[in-house]
């Protein structure tokens, strides 16, 4: 907002977007109600030039015709921190054009962090010691949660009203309801007609696979759909931002790499939700809680890499037949990349980093580090440029 005349700011449903937002902005148009619509709606253009700048527009997309006002508003005069867009995330699958191309800089608001929910957020995080490769400057909190108390965060959750507000059985019960929303109301909303059991059904398979590479073939038969249907209910959900297709890395320089994306959700309370698991059925199942911290970590390390400068990428790794396997890579360009894996131990060993040492002697130089994220209580070097870290290093 300093430099950009107007910024929308996009995510989840409940994922805070209007409230952070609006404490930007000097004037607020909600759109949402029917009085302040129909004003918009008859002169958008004089209704922006009433309002006290920044001015946030929330709800756009009931008034859809504002977007063009701002097009015309920037056109006219790019000075930074005019305008504030906010809606739900539907409008991107109702909206038949978009005039924001070139004036509009969209921002995703993700999930609370754990290091957000801690208050961490000031100075640097891992990723940036992980870069330098100071294994000295990884800080971890004075007491580190243990393998149950791992699995307690990740069950609380990364929206702000059940990981700030509720206590546990209410946040269930929040959580329920959020998937009960999206799988009947929120389709309506996107002006799709899908048939709720079978899109609960899909939900579910997705979340007990979570932080997975079932087969297309798999998916559909465990959920009783086809091709055609799985493929809408993606777009859908990555719409709605709760499905994150990480792409396959892919390299000239190795050769048989998978081509499937790894789908998280991107919540991995939503997922316990969605999969109608708790905490002891995670702790009692070492599939389940293998999935279940890769979709936490992922859950903290997706908005910390959208931060990095240059822009860097999510991907995971895998080798056709799976021999080799690395949970998430991040690509940094020009050739150079992160490589991490998640495992439920207290202490890695070098066989717990083996993918990442092989990946590592097959890269050289463009290996910039491989971590091993795992629940005991210090980070340590496994091997030349391997690291084993505590999860609890994401948010200390």
């Amino acid at each position: 907002m300093a430099a950009a005349p107007s910024v929308m700011v996009t995510g989840p449903r409940a994922a805070g977007k209007t409230t952070t937002v609006r404490r930007l902005a000097a004037s607020v148009l909600r759109l949402d109600d029917a009085a302040t619509a129909t004003v918009v709606a008859a002169d958008p253009d004089a209704a922006l030039r009433r309002s006290i700048e920044p001015v946030l527009i929330d709800e756009w997309q009931e008034v859809p015709q504002v977007l063009g006002a701002v097009k015309r508003a920037v056109d006219d005069n790019p000075r930074p921190g005019r305008f504030l867009l906010t809606g739900s995330v539907e409008a991107d699958l109702t909206s038949a054009t978009w005039p924001g191309t070139g004036r509009v800089i969209r921002v995703v608001l993700h999930g609370l962090t754990r290091r957000e929910i801690d208050g961490r957020t000031d100075g640097s995080g891992l990723l940036e010691a992980v870069l330098s490769g100071d294994l000295s400057a990884v800080r971890m909190p004075a007491s580190a949660p243990d393998l149950d108390g791992y699995v307690r965060l990740a069950a609380a959750s990364g929206f702000p009203e059940p990981a700030l507000r509720l206590p546990g059985d209410v946040r269930e019960s929040w959580l329920d309801s959020y998937v009960e929303h999206v799988v009947t109301r929120d389709v309506a909303a996107a002006g799709q007609t899908r048939d709720p059991v079978r899109l609960r059904r899909y939900l579910e398979t997705l979340a007990l696979s979570t932080a997975g590479l079932p087969t297309d073939t798999t998916l559909f038969e465990t959920a009783g759909i086809d091709k055609r249907t799985a493929d809408a209910y993606d777009r859908l959900l990555s719409a709605l931002y709760l499905l994150d297709l990480v792409p396959a890395w892919a390299s000239n320089r190795l050769s048989r790499l998978a081509k499937r994306p790894k789908r998280y959700l991107t919540d991995p309370a939503l997922a316990m939700a969605a999969a109608r698991i708790n905490e002891t059925a995670v702790l009692s199942d070492p599939d389940l809680l293998g999935r279940v911290l890769d979709t936490f970590v992922a859950a903290q390390l997706r908005p910390e890499v959208e931060l990095l400068r240059p822009r860097a990428r999510l991907h995971h790794l895998r080798t056709e037949g799976g021999r080799q396997e690395v949970d998430l890579v991040l690509d940094l360009g020009a050739g150079r990349l992160v490589a991490v894996e998640v495992k439920a131990g207290t202490v890695p060993t070098r066989r717990d980093a083996k993918h990442l040492l092989w990946l590592r002697d097959e890269l050289g130089a463009g290996f910039v580090r491989g971590v091993v994220f795992h629940t005991g209580p210090q980070p340590f070097e496994l091997d030349e440029r391997v690291w084993a870290v505590p999860i609890a290093a994401l948010w200390s």
